[in-house]
């Protein structure tokens, strides 16, 4: 149950990124929304102490009750679609617990279904690039995307697909099966994307659709679903190298101006960008990129196949995830509501992902001598 425990074995470089993300956090956090900078530094503490208890642990004992992971991911998604389930801005995310907290399942989900596949394609190695288990793969990651697309949130399923696609090419998906993909996957998303553009479209929802064209065409929408991504831009630019300092009294500021709303949360990167400058952006780019190659690192020297899964899927979900949020704060992509890992307010997210760190600190210390 538990894993031989050997000082010198612990990802010591790994952890210190985390502790520095989280840190950077809490204070950036801090200065978005003072009124929440403790719960999100309870949050970091709480959540540091399951990384290291997590572990602790034989993940290859915990992924013994895989299906029983997957069948509780499946059930929270499906009482978000309940009674139970929360709404707010037009989305039904949440499952409400008390009058202040909710969960949201879709954050958890990312962990369950890496944790999930890496047991699946560890019990299936040795006919993974068959017909019946990529199928069984597809189907079975299908379920929880329908579960969450519905809700509706089309970045999360975005991110998990992605992930997904991160897990089965780490499991030993065949090059031929990817480029059989790719060559039909790209021109489908092209045509998808075309026909979601059209006005009598019935594939995204309007705000979807609308978040695209401002995008596409952000002078037309300034004044709406454009106004966050401009304002992100320009409370990046001022920052300059040095940036305008931490909890600057500055009227003009993104939030004293109140020109984002809610910035601790999917537009924490322009707090930073203005109170930091480059320099500090930088430095936030850079142990992210830091988390996510040192997971990378772990998955190449792992015990087993399940062992490189987790690792390759916990790297995959940092980067990509960062890159999207701070590709949308910087107006490089369409505005996608996704948190940055460690750094944004959300309990679900940040807990869910020292959990996930701590299964890779796992398999760390379980790695090849």
């Amino acid at each position: 149950m538990f894993s031989r425990f050997r000082l010198r074995n612990f990802g010591f470089k790994l952890f210190i990124l985390v502790i520095l993300a989280g840190t950077i956090g809490v204070l950036a956090v801090g200065s978005a929304e003072p009124s929440i900078q403790s719960k999100q530094l309870i949050g970091m503490v709480f959540g540091v102490c399951m990384m290291l208890f997590i572990s602790l642990f034989d993940y290859t004992w915990v992924l013994k009750f895989y299906w029983l992971m997957y069948l509780l991911n499946l059930v929270l998604l499906g009482l978000v679609h309940s009674p139970l389930g929360s709404s707010a801005n037009g989305a039904q995310r949440w499952i409400k617990i008390t009058e202040s907290f909710k969960f949201q399942p879709s954050e958890s989900a990312k962990i369950l279904l890496i944790l999930f596949f890496a047991q699946f394609i560890m019990k299936n190695r040795e006919k993974f690039n068959t017909i019946r288990v990529i199928a069984s793969c597809v189907i079975l990651i299908a379920v929880p995307l329908v579960l969450i697309v519905t809700q509706p949130d089309l970045s999360t399923t975005i991110v998990m697909a992605a992930i997904f696609c991160v897990v089965m090419f780490a499991g030993g998906l065949s090059f031929k099966v990817v480029f059989g993909v790719l060559a039909v996957a790209i021109p489908a998303l092209a045509i998808v994307v075309s026909l979601a553009l059209q006005p009598d479209q019935q594939i995204l929802e309007d705000y979807q659709q609308d978040r695209i064209l401002a995008f596409i065409y952000p002078e037309e929408y300034a004044t709406e679903e454009a106004y966050q991504q401009l304002n992100s831009v320009t409370a990046i630019a001022s920052g300059m190298l040095d940036g305008k300092g931490y909890k600057n009294n500055e009227i003009t500021s993104v939030v004293n101006g109140n020109f984002i709303s809610e910035p601790q949360t999917d537009f924490i990167f322009a707090v930073i960008g203005e109170e930091f400058g480059f320099k500090g952006s930088i430095v936030l780019v850079v142990v992210l990129m830091g988390i996510a190659l040192e997971c990378i690192g772990v998955a190449r020297k792992a015990k087993d196949l399940s062992g490189t899964i987790i690792a390759a899927g916990m790297g995959g979900l940092i980067g990509v995830q960062s890159f999207v949020n701070l590709g949308v704060v910087t107006f490089i992509l369409p505005n996608t509501g996704l948190p940055l890992p460690f750094i944004s307010y959300g309990l679900t997210s940040l807990l869910s992902l020292y959990m996930g760190m701590g299964f890779v600190l796992n398999v760390k210390m379980q790695g090849k001598r």
